[in-house]
């Protein structure tokens, strides 16, 4: 993660100190509670809030924060797809977003629309954007300070700029023609993946929609998005972590899918930035797509 020298004298991109963060392969894409409490309100430095459940901001949120509503704002409505290069630049203008502001994101769900929120800054390659340790979940439960006022930032001149798709994102067509060499990982629950009967759906649907079948993609291994974290959704250690996906280092790209894409990312973020993985991509049309598709094969 390249600093800039404004940045650098404005002090906002120093990188959180943490000990456990230190082993990560990118270390400075998390940041602690503690870290960001003492840094709330630094000029260049933007919180962003993205949940599950948009109106979660309206019952308080950390002091300084923007919401950004994951399903109205980051995603185009017609198309079903992630916003276009104006639409993302439109939405960090009205926010008062500069291009060289740092960015921390986080959220409910143990950060899983944060994380997907993160992974379209970075297919429009904001320089540095960051996730909070823990979310939205620990920071309440650590009972830090929290607000009711809306920031009122004045509009930005974010510069529109084009999506890359091609490093981070994968797409129907590529997992049709299949690699044996590639890793397809399912990152929802076990009984999602089997197709069986979930807490939401006796047909076995997922919390976020159904779909006319249900199963996995043919050769994809199953890895829960949740045992990267701890119940209180920090991350875990380095070593753990690579013990989890130790079996993934052989592989000559990963490939991750969810329902819709939001527990792939969290996945996705978990071995770039944490475990430094250099080919690893989110299909984020995920089940919602292939489980809905006309003659695509399936497996229970």
């Amino acid at each position: 993660m390249k600093v800039s020298p404004e940045r650098k004298a404005a002090n906002v991109t120093e990188f959180d100190p943490h000990p456990p963060f230190q082993d990560y392969a990118h270390p400075g894409r998390l940041v602690s509670a503690p870290w960001l409490s003492a840094r709330l309100g630094i000029k260049g430095l933007r919180v962003i809030e993205v949940d599950e459940d948009s109106l979660l901001y309206d019952i308080g949120h950390i002091p300084t924060a923007t919401r950004i509503n994951f399903h109205t704002e980051l995603l185009d409505q017609n198309t079903r797809d992630v916003v276009d290069s104006a639409g993302f630049a439109n939405l960090m203008r009205s926010k008062g977003i500069k291009r060289d502001d740092t960015i921390v994101i986080y959220g409910d769900k143990s950060n899983w629309w944060a994380a997907f929120a993160l992974w379209i800054f970075e297919l429009y390659g904001h320089e540095d954007v960051r996730l909070l340790n823990g979310g939205r979940d620990s920071w309440m439960a650590e009972e830090r300070d929290t607000s009711y006022a809306v920031p009122d930032f004045p509009e930005s001149d974010y510069p529109e700029t084009p999506r890359n798709d091609a490093a981070h994102r994968a797409f129907v067509a590529e997992l049709v023609d299949k690699q044996a060499d590639r890793a397809l990982i399912d990152t929802r629950s076990a009984e999602e993946f089997n197709g069986e009967p979930t807490v939401f759906s006796a047909n076995g649907d997922s919390q976020y929609g159904t779909t006319f079948r249900h199963g996995h993609i043919p050769g994809a291994t199953h890895i829960k998005w949740d045992t990267a974290t701890y119940p209180n959704a920090t991350f875990r250690p380095f070593a753990e972590l690579e013990k989890t996906y130790a079996d993934l280092r052989s592989a000559s790209e990963v490939i991750l899918y969810s329902h819709v894409g939001a527990q792939a990312a969290h996945t996705w973020f978990v071995l770039k930035f944490l475990l430094g993985f250099d080919n690893v991509r989110n299909y984020d049309g995920s089940w919602a797509e292939w489980g809905n598709m006309v003659r695509m094969p399936i497996e229970k």
